[in-house]
């Protein structure tokens, strides 16, 4: 990540102006995402009234990061990934914006993609339902980056660890294996409860996929989408005051 263009706040001085804050979602042609996405942003106004949140998009749906950031009021604002990996998006689309918005009066800086972290395994743990399970697929969208693919599959252990049964990884396109075939395996290695848990921020093609090819191969149940789970806004402000040079509170 690039080094922020805003400078922590001294100790014993006045506290700043708080920052604007514009998530950035991949987009897709599906409206669930959108709606997904909407909601996240208004659960973290609602946090943190302060705050001047947003919802953008690199694809698809609109408006896209540059064309908020270029219609806000000048003053400060945290560009905030909305991406479970650090993959080409995060590499290469959300950086190009914070290159493109240079010559904004606004003084931009990019916070961390979301994972990993001990907190998305938390909201995925809250969405997998409670049911007793002997086994689990976790699947993601999928990439061919394998720094993004070992963040996946870190996940997935740290889910295995935290339900004391199997997981594997898998992924709706992009490199094996694919949800129906990680529960195919987990199966015949005995198996007779297998669950889907989704590391998806929001539903669409991908998802809805992940879950067909989960439940066809006989899956007893399939988690939502992370959405608008209060681990995820936790963890969308811990990443905005990071950014800023701030720190988020214990929670009580």
């Amino acid at each position: 990540m690039r080094p922020s263009r805003l400078a922590p706040v001294a100790p014993g001085s006045r506290m700043a102006p708080a920052p604007a804050v514009v998530l950035v979602a991949h987009g897709s042609r599906d409206p669930r995402a959108a709606a997904a996405t909407e909601a996240l942003a208004r659960a973290v106004r609602r946090a943190h009234p302060s705050w001047d949140v947003h919802a953008s998009y690199l694809d698809h749906a609109g408006p896209r990061p540059l064309d908020v950031l270029a219609a806000l009021p000048g003053g400060r604002a945290v560009l905030v990934p909305l991406l479970l990996t650090a993959a080409y998006h995060g590499k290469v689309d959300v950086p190009a914006v914070l290159d493109d918005a240079a010559s904004l009066p606004v003084d931009v800086t990019l916070a961390d993609v979301l994972g990993p972290s001990e907190s998305l395994i938390d909201g995925v743990l809250r969405r997998l339902p409670a049911t007793d399970l002997d086994a689990v697929v976790l699947a993601a969208a999928g990439t061919r980056d394998a720094a993004a693919r070992e963040t996946i599959m870190w996940a997935a252990d740290a889910l295995s660890a935290r339900l004391s049964v199997p997981c594997i990884a898998a992924y709706a396109s992009a490199s094996p294996p694919d949800p129906g075939a990680a529960v195919r395996h987990l199966r015949a290695s005995g198996a007779s409860r297998v669950g889907l848990a989704a590391y998806f921020l929001a539903p669409g093609f991908l998802y809805d996929l992940a879950v067909r090819s989960a439940r066809e191969a006989g899956a007893v149940c399939a988690a939502e989408p992370l959405g608008d789970a209060p681990e995820l806004v936790r963890l969308v402000a811990s990443r905005v005051l990071a950014a800023t040079g701030r720190s988020l509170p214990a929670a009580a």
